[in-house]
């Protein structure tokens, strides 16, 4: 491997992954720059389990969907072994010399197509993991000690960057939420004579009693002028005066 080269590529694509504009695509970027800059990499997808189950996250290729649903549904393979038990890094060299770690996996991932595999756990400053970016391979053997150095490079860029897309996009979110909440106050406070608290309160109510989310109600009030049941939201409680 041309370090040297490599090193060029890596700063040309930490740019491109703080560029995107959304969660989904920084993944898409990191996934495909995988298959772009190791050697051997045939197929990457990033792997998230949460509420007990595993999620596939930018695949590049149908294989890395195949196999991370085979691994959920028989609760064994390298993948998530990496997940649940935090390891940083982990590389298979090939899946038939493992037949006693993954009895039910690694004969099924062979028929796959699947030759080799290596992973990374993705990392926030906190040192909770995101999820884990996985390499395969169709060749056994296919990932030497080089490409894994050059995956764990990569996977430290993309770690940075899949948190700063997440947290930017719970930001965009936050100021939309709030945004559409002071509209649909805006809404109550010019319809009934409210005050800001007045209406806020009414929202509140309304989202508690009928167990919807607080800017689901705001949303369909602004859109709508009318909530799901065809009416509007109940009058506000006693005022705080008065409470």
């Amino acid at each position: 491997m041309d370090w040297r080269e490599f090193a060029v590529q890596m700063a040309s694509m930490a740019r491109e992954l703080l560029a995107q504009e959304s969660v989904s695509a920084t993944l898409e970027r990191i996934t495909s720059s995988a298959v772009e800059l190791i050697d051997g990499c045939d197929a990457a997808g990033v792997l998230v389990l949460g509420n007990g189950r595993a999620e596939t996250l930018a695949p590049t290729d149908r294989l890395v969907n195949d196999s991370d649903r085979l691994q959920e549904q028989l609760g064994e393979g390298p993948c998530l072994d990496a997940a649940r038990a935090g390891h940083p890094v982990f590389r298979i060299a090939d899946l038939d010399d493992e037949p006693g770690r993954w009895p039910s996996y690694a004969p099924q991932a062979h028929a796959l197509g699947i030759g080799s595999v290596m992973g990374f756990l993705l990392y926030t400053d906190d040192d909770d993991h995101l999820g884990a970016l996985t390499l395969y391979s169709k060749r056994p053997g296919a990932f030497t000690d080089a490409c894994e150095t050059a995956g764990w490079l990569l996977a430290s860029h993309a770690a940075v960057a899949f948190s700063s897309a997440r947290e930017h996009a719970s930001m965009r979110r936050a100021v939309e939420t709030r945004h559409v909440i002071g509209e649909a106050m805006g809404i109550l406070m010019a319809r009934h004579g409210l005050d800001e608290d007045g209406a806020f309160d009414v929202l509140r109510r309304y989202s508690q009693e009928h167990n919807v989310k607080l800017r689901e109600v705001a949303r369909q009030l602004c859109e709508q002028g009318t909530l799901q049941d065809g009416g509007t939201p109940p009058g506000p409680g006693p005022s705080r005066a008065g409470a």
